[in-house]
């Protein structure tokens, strides 16, 4: 559906010129759900301009259901981007226009006749789930309603792919998850492809099916999300990952961990899929006998299934411990020692 091929876009500025996004490679799959995270300047938002031809690339090109985005112009142009769809972090409504008008705006520029307009919004209100508020203007919505205008608008022109630019960070948590529940349900129920932009782990944990990870313009790691949590390589990733997984400082907690637990081996294990549901402490000491106590631990659900640790606490001979680490790595549970006493 999307392939971005060698992508870059420089700016030009009197102290030199800026690389906002250097020589990107993507595919995202029709259909699908794809996060590209990043922390503010990593060129994410540079990327879905591009991606919508609001930016015209340096070099590369963007191909969006077969046509290059940045080669066409005029009348050819506009009917590409109205099967872009695109929402807001701060919505960008029309705070003149009630819920309805602003959702029918678009269908107003392309000339859609009033009847066929006023089906097509009808459908979109009961689609975001705004049944009541139709006569609303934005100053009377909260902020979730907000965003479901500014998502039943993107969606008025029966667009197949839908860019989001950080669209839940204005949101408190609770709002959040909604909006993103409603995008899963948007996602099933029209087919659509969606390409969401944040800096926030929890939104791609939450409904991504793959996720590239952004820094200084480049796309320094992607894959399936699951893979990501349970295997990430860039040490940016790795920060993302931990936004999720850990609930304190990592050294502060093992610190912690060291002091109140001085006997035998402190070690990490590290769940994915279908081993987070395994009794797996329960066969380690059935198996080798071993002492072990459970210190720490945390499961998160991705889209792909489910990833989580646990710090424990090994004590026993070592014949017996070789034997755990042996069972562990053939269940595919990754295993870090944290510390030998």
């Amino acid at each position: 559906m999307i392939s971005v091929q060698n992508l870059t876009k420089i700016f030009p500025a009197k102290n030199g010129d800026v690389t906002a996004v250097d020589h990107v490679n993507l595919e995202i799959k029709e259909g699908e759900i794809f996060g590209i995270i990043g922390y503010s300047g990593a060129g994410k938002s540079t990327l879905i301009r591009l991606l919508n031809g609001l930016e015209t690339p340096t070099s590369g090109s963007v191909i969006i259901d077969g046509k290059e985005i940045h080669n066409i112009r005029g009348a050819e142009l506009r009917k590409a981007r109205q099967q872009i769809g695109m929402i807001f972090q701060h919505f960008n409504l029309l705070w003149s226009r009630t819920v309805r008008e602003n959702i029918s705006f678009p269908l107003e520029i392309a000339k859609v006749p009033k009847q066929e307009r006023k089906k097509r919004v009808d459908e979109l209100i009961k689609l975001v789930g705004l049944e009541g508020k139709e006569d609303a203007y934005p100053s009377q919505l909260s902020g979730g309603q907000k965003q479901r205008v500014g998502i039943a608008r993107a969606l008025a022109n029966n667009p197949k792919v839908l860019l989001c630019d950080e669209a839940t960070s204005a949101l408190d948590p609770q709002t959040t998850d909604s909006i993103l529940e409603l995008l899963v349900d948007i996602n099933q129920k029209l087919g659509l492809t969606i390409v969401l932009i944040t800096h926030e782990m929890h939104v791609i944990r939450k409904i991504c099916h793959r996720v590239a990870v952004m820094e200084a313009g480049k796309i320094v790691e992607v894959g399936p999300v699951l893979e990501i949590f349970k295997r990430p390589k860039a040490e940016i990733t790795k920060q993302f990952v931990r936004q999720v997984t850990e609930t304190e400082e990592p050294s502060e907690a093992i610190e912690h961990l060291f002091r109140k637990y001085p006997e035998g081996k402190l070690v990490k294990l590290t769940f994915a899929g279908e081993s987070v549901e395994k009794p797996i402490i329960a066969k380690l000491i059935r198996e080798t006998g071993l002492d072990i106590n459970i210190l720490h631990g945390n499961i998160s659900q991705t889209r792909n299934g489910a990833y989580g640790f646990l710090y424990v606490q090994m004590a026993g001979d070592p014949e017996a411990l070789a034997k755990a680490f042996e069972i562990l790595s053939a269940e595919q549970i990754g295993v870090e020692v944290m510390k030998n006493v």
